[in-house]
């Protein structure tokens, strides 16, 4: 059986729910037949609506809504969790995500997952292992927590696995941004 990003497992790791076309056997598309987990064509869109006024940001996805807003520090309201914030847990959350997935497709005794994350600004000249050698540059740090009878390899695969969940390999990829295209008309609450 392979398993699916939208997969459902009951409390004891019973699968209860698998992702359309994932089971072994299921029929699926000819061009999903020869596709990874990751490499199935993805799609999403958000929307973020902010007054002139502050830096809070209404952010809308799917059915969720959240809120977007700088620190006091550094002129916001505090109202929501940083831009940066929201990175750092996107990459986090695909990350432990992605683990529990393979933890669980080899059976393995995982029972929790902690990710911590920290994003800081740096000199390119104070990182050698960076290709990047002037001005200055992002870097991400964080550390993983696993509870369970994991072995020490076990643990040493799961780190390895977590760097190909489909965020990190997003932001280590070539990211296309294409201008912004202006909208004419009223903007709507919708």
């Amino acid at each position: 059986m392979r398993l699916g990003l939208h997969d459902q497992f009951s409390t004891d790791g019973a699968l209860i729910r698998a992702s359309p076309g994932i089971l072994k056997g299921a029929p699926q598309p000819l061009e999903a037949r020869h596709m990874s987990t990751y490499d199935v064509p993805h799609e999403t869109e958000v929307v973020v609506r902010g007054s002139v006024l502050s830096f809070a940001q209404e952010i809308s996805a799917r059915s969720h809504r959240l809120v977007a807003d700088e620190p006091i520090a550094n002129g916001g309201t505090d109202t929501g969790p940083t831009p940066y914030d929201l990175l750092l847990a996107a990459l986090g959350s695909c990350a432990s995500m992605t683990v529990a997935m393979y933890a669980r497709r080899k059976a393995w005794p995982l029972e929790q997952v902690t990710v911590r994350l920290r994003h800081f600004n740096i000199h390119a000249a104070d990182c050698a292992e960076c290709e990047t050698k002037a001005g200055r540059l992002d870097r991400v740090e964080w550390t993983f927590q696993f509870s369970g009878a994991l072995t020490a390899t076990q643990q040493a695969r799961l780190l390895e696995i977590a760097q190909m969940c489909p965020v990190h390999r997003t932001l280590r990829s070539e990211v296309h941004i294409q201008a912004p295209v202006l909208v004419e008309g009223e903007l709507g609450n919708g």
